[in-house]
């Protein structure tokens, strides 16, 4: 399903100059490790999630721009690594020097309503640069602002908030948690109600390294003309699967496939029809890589808090011919492999091929790679800075190669 809006092609958006959050206590001035996954080259971009609020008559006269920004320096004194900088040591290894200089604050105000995105709200969204201001080099990696919000004041009293945070720092759910916590600050809390907690040595390699799986998901493939995305037809688009969808779909595999799940079904599906879109060559290898959360699958379990990095990338491998002109219950069986590999042996197999093969392993940006993020369950929705639920929470936009599961209020 596309997206409608009414967004007009010409409106204002009065932006104040970026300013820096600091924490509102002095915090601990030292040097904190990542673990051997966050130096992948592959996590130095940044991700960028938006949240819509609605107008809410209780909370008339109470400025959301303010409050965020005030509560946002308490909560920075419990992530206080997320006011520091990132700092590269010997044989690229990333390190946070925890300097307390702060994020960036931009205050906003848009001459729309909230209504104007459409009855749907589904990524993209259109003018998203509006609504999350790139300030000139804040996107770099090192020595540069972890975190960037943005506070959009609309004129029918509702309102945006929208961060950008560096992968290599914390992922979907570690944000959440930073976001979660800032709401219960801004509703009145005086502290989180769960500690935050660093302990990135759980996802360092072991001593020695010693790589246990294999890994497609950086193999080294060669940029061909025939493999390279094309920059001039490439466009977004949000689809929605409801039930009857799913049905449909279910109707196109085999009896004795029985135990799959939703996930795995609509993951194949995509992955099908998108291969046979990009028409490439029949011999040409696809991967697909699935963006798997070790929270609830980690041996032993992490500790409750942990807000870094908790997900590796296990992938599959076949050829685009194969893929095709087999019916979809291939593509069914295909992912669940990927699902397999999750265990704890599997990251740390990750982290000791960082450190054997250098921090350099990129994720193939290529077409015939594809990755899929399960964002359904991560109740972002559930931030609540005063003004209740958000009616949209959850990425702004697809990333490269990346497409993501989210909840639907249609």
């Amino acid at each position: 399903m596309a997206i409608d809006s009414e967004i007009p092609s010409a409106f204002a958006v009065r932006r104040c100059k970026a300013k820096f959050v600091t924490p509102a206590k002095p915090s601990p001035h030292e040097r904190k490790l990542l673990s051997d996954i966050d130096d992948q080259q592959s996590l130095r971009f940044q991700v960028p999630y938006n949240q819509f609020y609605r107008f809410d008559p209780a909370m008339q006269g109470k400025d959301p721009v303010k409050i965020i920004r005030r509560r946002s320096k308490k909560t920075l004194v419990f992530y206080y690594p997320f006011a520091g900088r990132l700092r590269e040591g010997v044989n690229g290894k990333l390190i946070v020097d925890c300097t307390g200089e702060g994020v960036l604050f931009i205050e906003a105000d848009a001459d729309l309503t909230v209504e104007q995105f459409g009855a749907a709200l589904h990524p993209p969204f259109p003018f998203f640069d509006e609504l999350l201001y790139n300030v000139p080099g804040s996107d770099e990696t090192l020595n540069y602002p972890l975190l960037l919000i943005q506070v959009t004041r609309l004129k029918c009293g509702s309102f945006i908030f929208a961060i950008r945070f560096n992968h290599v720092i914390c992922d979907g759910t570690g944000i959440k948690q930073f976001m979660f916590d800032m709401g219960e600050i801004a509703r009145g809390a005086s502290s989180c109600s769960i500690s935050s907690v660093w302990e990135k040595h759980l996802f360092d390699a072991e001593d020695p390294p010693l790589v246990t799986f294999k890994h497609h998901e950086y193999d080294e493939v060669e940029a061909t003309a025939a493999a390279t995305w094309p920059s001039d037809n490439l466009v977004q688009r949000s689809f929605f699967f409801g039930p009857d969808e799913v049905s449909v779909l279910r109707m196109l595999l085999p009896t004795h496939l029985h135990n799959f799940t939703k996930f795995e079904l609509l993951t194949a599906c995509l992955w099908r029809c998108r291969t046979i879109a990009l028409n490439l060559d029949p011999d040409e290898k696809v991967r697909m890589l699935c963006a798997a959360n070790l929270r609830p699958r980690s041996n032993p379990s992490l500790p409750s808090g942990y807000y870094g990095n908790a997900f590796v990338f296990p992938s599959e491998i076949t050829t685009v011919g194969k893929l095709v002109r087999n019916p979809l219950g291939y593509a069914v069986e295909l992912v669940k492999q990927v699902k397999a590999n999750t265990k704890m042996e599997y990251p740390k197999s990750v982290a000791a091929l960082m450190v054997s093969r250098g921090k350099q392993l990129h994720l193939p940006n290529v077409m015939g790679s594809y990755i899929i993020s399960d964002l359904t369950k991560m109740g972002y929705e559930e931030v609540d800075f005063g003004w209740g639920k958000a009616v949209f929470a959850g990425p702004a936009k697809a990333l490269g190669v990346i497409s993501f599961f989210i909840e639907s209020k249609c």
